[in-house]
Order: structure tokens, then sequence, then C-alpha cells
């Protein structure tokens, strides 16, 4: 009897040696004249259990982790492709507490299927959102949308049906579809593991948007420090097309939609939605002035829907389970769930997907168990290297986009990255604005020349000295003037985390280094 024994191929699985554990464990079984069938599928997002060994036993997958390559001789020895018990044996996976407490919506078939496997994907639902998008008309698809409450899952927030709308109503011959996959954040990894793990969901996903406002042709603008992503898009969009998924007639519906790959060259600039479509475009990567809007000129100046992978692969399910399944989940104007990660110093780093109005501290201890140092956690930043550092005191804040904003803080891609009790919060203020001055594209003044001179004022206040208290104020003058005079949310953005360590951790400011 050949035994199935699942295996992540995400590239954080591959770092921690997960091909080596692959190579062992088929060694070792065909020297023991065992059968055995290795499925390489997605992460289950329990990072610090990669390599994570699944084996199916009476329909139950009962997990091994972390498994070493060292370690897979005695792991067969003990019984392993049986679900014998073992040091590293975790049970059923689906019931550790760390699965069973998520609301797994955008990323239920990631961990579960071959993410190249087109007939895998059809059994756990895949495209029935799309066949269901077909037989509506495009304005029922974007009201769908605009009912289910989707907001935009990156940096604003922005409601996807409205954005659509404004596509849709556009008399143009030739609309696109782009999605930002540009992933430059610090903590963030959801893209990556949704492209890596389940790269359909992203393909029909933009498919269901390009038949809903009349777009014939999409583009993935992909990081070019994902090349796993990369193959696993192409390979994807290979098969789809060759299935009558993607191409001239979709699924024999008469319409048409075309998809590709293009890939970024590292600026983190190129996340702005302006500044990717210039460097789509094969121009530099400098932002835009607004109006008009991409969505009335975009993408060689013709209407252009742009949203990020994770609202793009939120839409399957909304199309196939309806726009109230979807809005049942979720909390006051935040609808629907979010694929939260969580990095930095912590215990238990990886991927969480819950509904909007789970607490930071949910989050960081019954999900991430604490810090990895033991130590107390002082701080999180939320939403990437331009987020506001969150104080413990505001833990208790629940994950919803109003609720952040009133703390002065954002929610972003759902990144959060802790720091215990350790952190020198002028140094990581600081960082902020050096990351800035690196960054920036060098379109406006406030961001390009602000971000400068705020790395010298960060430098003169931790210096100390008599002027301290000036440099102080006129640090909260270069912030104000970044805030409300840049371009974009690069230069807009960088006074987040420098005014709330400023505000919530005072006392770093003052101490003589």
């Amino acid at each position: 009897m050949t035994v199935r024994v699942f295996i992540s191929r995400d590239a954080a699985a591959q770092a921690l040696g997960a091909d080596e554990t692959v190579a062992a464990l088929q060694s070792a079984a065909q020297a023991k004249g065992q059968a055995i069938q290795i499925v390489r599928v997605g992460s289950r997002g329990m990072v610090w259990l990669e390599p994570l060994v699944e084996v199916e036993v009476a329909g139950e997958r009962i997990g091994y982790g972390p498994v070493e390559a060292t370690a897979v001789p005695g792991l067969l020895d003990a019984g392993m492709l049986s679900g014998a018990s073992h040091a590293l044996r975790l049970g059923n996976v689906d019931q550790l507490p760390f699965m069973a407490k998520q609301e797994r919506l955008t990323f239920a078939r990631v961990g579960i299927i071959d993410p190249l496997d087109l007939d895998q994907y059809l059994q756990h639902g895949g495209y029935e959102g799309l066949k269901r998008a077909l037989s509506m008309s495009g304005a029922q698809v974007v009201q769908e949308v605009t009912d289910s409450g989707l907001r935009g899952r990156g940096g604003a927030a922005f409601p996807t049906g409205i954005k659509w709308k404004t596509v849709l109503d556009q008399q143009a011959d030739q609309k696109y579809v782009v999605c930002n996959a540009d992933e430059g954040d610090s903590g963030t990894f959801s893209d990556r593991m949704l492209m890596e793990g389940d790269p359909l969901t992203l393909v029909e996903g933009m498919t269901i948007a390009g038949i809903a406002v009349g777009a014939t042709q999409g583009f993935i603008y992909l990081r070019a420090e994902y090349p796993h992503a990369e193959a696993a898009l192409r390979a994807a969009i290979a098969t789809a097309r060759a299935r009558g998924y993607l191409g001239r007639d979709v699924l024999g519906s008469g319409k048409a939609f075309e998809l590709d790959v293009r890939m970024g060259a590292g600026a983190y600039v190129c996340g702005e939605e302006t500044s990717l479509l210039e460097s789509l475009e094969g121009k530099r990567a400098e932002v835009r002035f607004r109006p008009p809007l991409p969505a009335i000129k975009g993408l060689f100046q013709k209407p252009t829907i742009i949203n990020n992978v994770i609202s793009l692969a939120s839409l399957p399910i909304i199309l196939q389970k309806g726009a109230t399944f979807y809005k049942d989940y979720g909390m006051g104007r935040s609808r629907g769930t979010l694929p939260i990660q969580l990095a930095g110093n912590i215990k238990h780093g990886g991927l969480v997907e819950k509904a909007f109005g789970v607490t930071l501290r949910e989050l960081l201890y019954d999900f991430g168990g604490g810090s990895a140092s033991g130590r107390p956690i002082r701080t999180v930043q939320v939403g990437g290297p331009l987020g506001a550092y969150i104080p413990e005191k505001d833990f208790d804040t629940p994950l919803d986009y109003e609720a952040f904003t009133a703390i002065g803080a954002l929610v972003g891609h759902g990144g959060i990255v802790a720091f215990d009790d350790t952190v020198d919060m002028a140094r990581m203020a600081r960082y902020a604005m050096e990351f800035c001055a690196v960054e920036s594209c060098g379109r406006c003044t406030p961001c390009r020349v602000g971000s400068t001179r705020g790395v010298e004022v960060m430098d003169r206040i931790m210096q100390g000295g008599a002027e301290r208290p000036a440099n102080i104020k006129l640090l909260e003058d270069l912030c104000d003037t970044m805030q409300y005079g840049s371009l974009c949310g690069l230069g807009g953005m960088t006074p987040f985390p420098v005014m709330s360590a400023l505000k919530h951790f005072p006392e770093d400011f003052s101490r003589n280094r």
C-alpha cells in the first residue's frame, strides 16, 4: 500500500531543509521497501515546525516536525508512515491549536493541495467563483464585490468595489488588471506564500476582475526576489491557458482574458501603484501626480484595476460563496479575513488567517507564543517599515482599520514585527528615516530631502547635548512637512514610526549613548 506524504515546497521550508528531508525520505523508504508518494504542497504557516512532514493515515494528516534529514531513518523505524508515536509527532495537523483557531478562506487550500495540480484545485472548490461570475453581468459582479465589504489588503484599505466601478464605467478600447505582487514590507510574506502555495487562486481572482470590468489583459508585477513564486505562477498560468480558463474564449463564454508575469527590480517604491505602473511601462519608477487616478488613466493611459495579491485572491471565495458569506466575517467596516504574518522577536513565527476583530495580544501570545527571547514584548510594528510602533498598552486593540486609525496606526499588509524590552526605539526611528532616504524615488522634495535631513537630525538627537529639545522639535516639524507634503505614501508615512516612537518611548530619545 502506497502512503501519501505531504512536505512543503514553500521557500521558507526549503531554506530550512525541506528538500533535503524529501531526498532522505525517498532514499530511506526505498531501502526499507516502503511505497510512498511525496506530494509537495504550500506551507501551513507554522514556520517554526518546518520542515513539516504530514502522513496521510485513515483520512487524517498526522504531522511530524521539524523533521531534519538526519531524523528520517529513526522516524521510519518508529513507524511514522503509520502515524506511530515519536518525540516529533504533532498529531492531526488540522486540530493543532494554531490551525484550529483560524478562519482560513483565502488560504483554505494552501498546504492542502499540490499548488500546480489543476484537478486538485477544482476538487477543492477552484474556479467555482469564476463560473458564477461568467453567469453574471459585469455590473453584478462589481456589486457583489462591493456588497462583500472587501477593502484593499495593502496600505490604504480602499473599498475594492468602488475602484472596480470606476473602471467599469470607463469607455475604452482596452482595459487592464494589474496585480501588485511587489511585496517589499518587512515582516510580510503572505503574498509569497499564496503565490507559491496556491497560485491558481490568484489567476482565478484576476480573471474574475477582468471579466467584471471588461479588461482583457492582466499583469502580475512580481518582485525579483521571489523566484519560486515566479516559477509557480508561470506554470499555473500555462496550465490554466491549456485547459481553457485563460485565453480568447474563457470557458466557452466568448469573453477573453490573458495573463502574464512581469518582474520588478528591487525598488521598494514600486509598491506604490503609480510608480509600479511606470515601471511596468518600462520607465523609471517614479510616482505619478494624481489625478488622474489609475482607474481612469492607468497602464498605458488606459483604465486599470490595481489590487494586491491578497485582495485579488479573496475574490474566488466571494464569488463562490456570495457576498453575505464573506461579510459575515469581521467587524465594523473591516469585513472578511486577513492573512496576518508574525515575525521579529516571536517564538512561533508564521502566518495566521483570522477574521478582523482579533486583538494584537491574542496574535502575539495565543498564536505567536510570546517573544523568542522569553522577555516581555515591548512594542510591535504593524504594516511594514512605515507602520507605527504600537506599545504594550494598546495590544488589546482589535485588528480593524478604524480601530487602528484611532490609535495612530495602520493595518497595512498585515505584517506584525515584534520587539522585546531590549529594543532601542530611537535607533528604530532613525532607521525609518534612513530607509526612506535610501528608497525614495526622488520625485518630490519633502521625501527626497526631508528623509536625508531627518537622518541628520536623528543623529544629533542621539548625540545628546543642550540642543536635544530643539532638535526634537525640529524633527517634529520635519515629519509634519513630510506627512502632508509628499506625493505618495513613502514620504507621507515615514513620520508614522518616528512620531509613534517619540510619543510612546520618549525615554529612549533622552538616553546618552
